[in-house]
Order: C-alpha cells, then sequence, then structure tokens
C-alpha cells in the first residue's frame, strides 16, 4: 500500500513510501540501478527482481522481523532517486553489529527497535544504496530518510556497506561513518604491476605473464617508455595464481586441495539456466543444513532460490561436489551481470568489471577442508578460467587471507536520532576507527604474495 505523497516545496519533489517492492516499477527502479555503475555490470543484490524475491517468499517480511519501506524521490511522475528501506525489530542479517548500542537503549528504559536499515536483507555485500540521477537527487534522498524517520519517531537510521558516492553523501548530510573489514580477491598479484615495469623483453613477450594474442602471434617488445604504463595481467591459470603467493601459502593450498582429492570428491558447476531444479533442492539441502547444525533456521526459504532461478539465473553459479558420483556438498556463487539494454541484447563490453560473489554452502558429509575447496579454490579457479576480475570473500574471515583475499576496508552510514547517544557513539566510532586501521596495516604486513621485486 502506498503512502500518501509527502510534498517538498522548497525542491519540488514528491516523497513516496510503499509498503512493498512490488509496488515500485521494476523497469525504472533497475533503470536507476544502471545509473550507479556506467560500465554496465548491475549489482545483483540490488536488483529489483532479487528484492522482490525476498518480500515475495516471506524471507524478508514483517514477520522475519524485516517490514519493507521501499522510500522514492519523483520530480513530477519521474523517479530521480530510491532507497530499500527495513524496519528492523532486531540487529540479525546485517553483519553491522550494534547490538551494543541496542543494549545501552534498553539500560537506560529506551527503545532501539524498530530502527531503520537501507541495506538488501541478508547480503553483506558492498555496492549502491541511495539510487539516484546525480549527486544531487542522492543527498536529497539522505535527508529525505532523515526527516522521515524523525516523523516515525525511529531510533536510527544505518546505511551498510554503502557505496563511495552513498558514503559521500551521507558525510555531507552529517550522518556518523563507521568502517569494516571485508576479504576480496582480484584477478592479479598485487605485485605483479610493480614487477612488470622491470621485466626484459623475452619475459614481457610470454615467457612469464602471455601477452601474444590467440593463434600464437607474439606482441613485439614493449617500448621501456611505456613499460610502467602496461595494465595489469589476469591469471593465466590457477597454477599461475599459485605461483604468485609465497612459498608458505602455496604449500598449504596444495595441501589442502590434496585432501579433498584424495577422499575421492570431484566437483562440477552450472550456471544459469544450465542448473537443474534437482540442483536448486540439492543445494537448498546443504544450505538447510550448515544453518540447522548451529542451531538456526535458514534466513532464506526455499520458495526465494525458486524465484532467482525463475527471475535471476544469469547472476548464479553452482558447484557440486560428488564422491562415487553421488552429491554430498555445494557452494552457490552470485555473479554480477550485463545491463541489458532495450532490446534485451547485453550492453556489456570486455573492458567491464566482472565480480563473483561468495554467498552459501552447505555439505551433506564431512571432509577434511571441502568448505576451502568448495567457496574458494573451486570458485577462484572458475573466476581465472572465465576472466572473471574479482571475487567477494563476504562478511569477517580473516583466514581468507590465507587463500589470497586481501583486507578491503567498508563502510556504514548511521544516524541516531537521541542526540546524547549520537555523542556517545561519535566517540566509539572513533576509537573503532583507530583500531580498524591498525588491523589493516596488520594485516596487510601479512600479505600472501611474494614480495615485489625492486625495479632495475
Amino acid at each position: 500500500m502506498k503512502k500518501e505523497p509527502l510534498k517538498n516545496n522548497v525542491n519540488d519533489y514528491v516523497i513516496r513510501v510503499f509498503d512493498s517492492p512490488l509496488e515500485v516499477e521494476a523497469h525504472a527502479w533497475d533503470g536507476l540501478l544502471a545509473l550507479q555503475n556506467p560500465a554496465g555490470m548491475l549489482n545483483p543484490f540490488m536488483r529489483h527482481a532479487y528484492l522482490a524475491a525476498m518480500h515475495a517468499s516471506s524471507s524478508a517480511s514483517p514477520e522475519t522481523g524485516w517490514t519493507p519501506r521501499f522510500v522514492a524521490l519523483y520530480a513530477g511522475e519521474t523517479l530521480i532517486a530510491a532507497c530499500a528501506l527495513y524496519l528492523k525489530t532486531h540487529s540479525y542479517g546485517e553483519y553491522v553489529f550494534d547490538w551494543a548500542w541496542a543494549n545501552a537503549y534498553q539500560q537506560h528504559g529506551m527503545d532501539y527497535y524498530p530502527k531503520a536499515v537501507v541495506a538488501p536483507p541478508f547480503t553483506p555485500v558492498p555496492g549502491p544504496r541511495l539510487l539516484a540521477r546525480d549527486a544531487t537527487s542522492r543527498v536529497m534522498l539522505v535527508k529525505a530518510l532523515m526527516a522521515w524517520c524523525e516523523a516515525e519517531q525511529l531510533s536510527s537510521l544505518h546505511l551498510l556497506f554503502a557505496a563511495d558516492e552513498d558514503i559521500t553523501a551521507c558525510a555531507e548530510a552529517g550522518l556518523m561513518l563507521r568502517h569494516t573489514i571485508q576479504f576480496h580477491w582480484k584477478n592479479v598479484a598485487p605485485t605483479l604491476v610493480a614487477s612488470r615495469a622491470a621485466l626484459p623483453h623475452e619475459l614481457e613477450r610470454g615467457a612469464l605473464f602471455p601477452l601474444g594474442r590467440p593463434g600464437g602471434e607474439t606482441l613485439a617488445p614493449t617500448p621501456v617508455a611505456s613499460r610502467a604504463a602496461l595494465p595489469p595481467a589476469k591469471f593465466k591459470d590457477f597454477d599461475e595464481f599459485l605461483a604468485s603467493l609465497n612459498q608458505e601459502k602455496r604449500k598449504k593450498i596444495r595441501q589442502e586441495r590434496r585432501k579433498v582429492a584424495e577422499a575421492g570428491v570431484v566437483f562440477r558447476w552450472s550456471r544459469g539456466a544450465d542448473i537443474s531444479v534437482e540442483d536448486w533442492d540439492f543445494f537448498y539441502r546443504c544450505y538447510e543444513r550448515t544453518y540447522l547444525e548451529h542451531g538456526n533456521a535458514p534466513y532464506l526459504s526455499r520458495d526465494f532460490f525458486v524465484r532467482m532461478a525463475k527471475t535471476m539465473p544469469e547472476n548464479w553459479l553452482l558447484f557440486v561436489a560428488e564422491r562415487e558420483g553421488v552429491p554430498m556438498a555445494s557452494s552457490l556463487i552470485a555473479l554480477s551481470a550485463d545491463t541489458p539494454s532495450h532490446d534485451g541484447l547485453s550492453t556489456a563490453s570486455e573492458k567491464e568489471h566482472k565480480t563473483a560473489y561468495g554467498r552459501y554452502w552447505g555439505a551433506l558429509e564431512r571432509v577434511d577442508c571441502l568448505h576451502f575447496e568448495a567457496c574458494y579454490y573451486q570458485p577462484l579457479q572458475w573466476c581465472i578460467a572465465h576472466g572473471f576480475d574479482s571475487f567477494e570473500g563476504g562478511a569477517q574471515g580473516e583466514h581468507k587471507m590465507a587463500r589470497a583475499l586481501l583486507p578491503v576496508k567498508t563502510t556504514s552510514a548511521h544516524w541516531l536520532a537521541h542526540p546524547s547517544f549520537a555523542d556517545a557513539v561519535e566517540r566509539f566510532l572513533e576509537r573503532e576507527g583507530q583500531g580498524i586501521a591498525n588491523y589493516m596495516e596488520d594485516l596487510e604486513r601479512r600479505n600472501p604474495f611474494k614480495p615485489a621485486k625492486p625495479a632495475t
């Protein structure tokens, strides 16, 4: 049910608040989303189909503590900005932990819940949160959110894992910023560009980093003056990736992969519409088992994945582990997708950044190191073979550095209505921020890649 529009006479725009993503026109929403990345690759977790499936499958619903309030700004009949906002009655499924803030409110006899969260449910993946036509519209949307939260007498507003443009708008509007750490893999060694500038011509022509054209034709030697400007080279295969790591990490990965292979486990993968209903069913058995083993019901229903297979098949890649032909584990990876043009054809080009996202996994049997193989090594090997640029490993997990996923700072923005609590949280965030900075420095010293050789 659409709320009555709120007119802003100064800027001449209208704010509408919807009770369901299904009430927002999908074409207009995805059109705004496409504008957030001019390169053309849509963030799958902000697609209208993804958010609609969360709602329609009852995975994110008032019954599970996620009450949708999609906020949209219109100039006339044109959608100029929008966001997915949820009223939360708890802090589960967010991955930016504010339990201490909620406890402090409770200890002072105040209600922290409901609060407002702007993020796709159960999805700790950085990306656009404020879909807007331009920077001005984005700032207007932030201010509209704050005004709406005040009018609804909500304790707080939280934008989680937001894109840089969103963080800039939030900072301009006076929100507090909070940093956390994730671990992402890039399809190029961090030392590759620095060391390539000093390579002799015979190595540049292919001995270490193949730069030849298809069919074996070799590129002419690169002039010395331009070598430092060479673009990063992607790994040609998993062995080259391993060779870029220091000896300890390389040996560890080989040992872990060997344990899985010696246990008789092999993998197969399916992408998009090639994932069968039987494989989706098997995946969900694994996914559900993982949650139940930890004493919790799964966040997402089977119906959610039915909808993903129907409306967003191109965004999913499934690995299934088998032993003697019997499935026994699986991992589901999300993929960025090309922006479709009006005629339904892809608008992607070879220059666009393609990202894979580690999302869900589960096993019906226990095999030593199977989790690492299913969730890291198989996806990384696939990314290298298919030219993907990066793999994001999700929230937390310092152990991911041993698998060559490097630390990346992610940022959220927060507004608290109560001035005294806002002051206290701001002081806390200053201390926490310094701790995060120190932690990042410590992690960077533990880089798993070989050190770069000095240029000569």
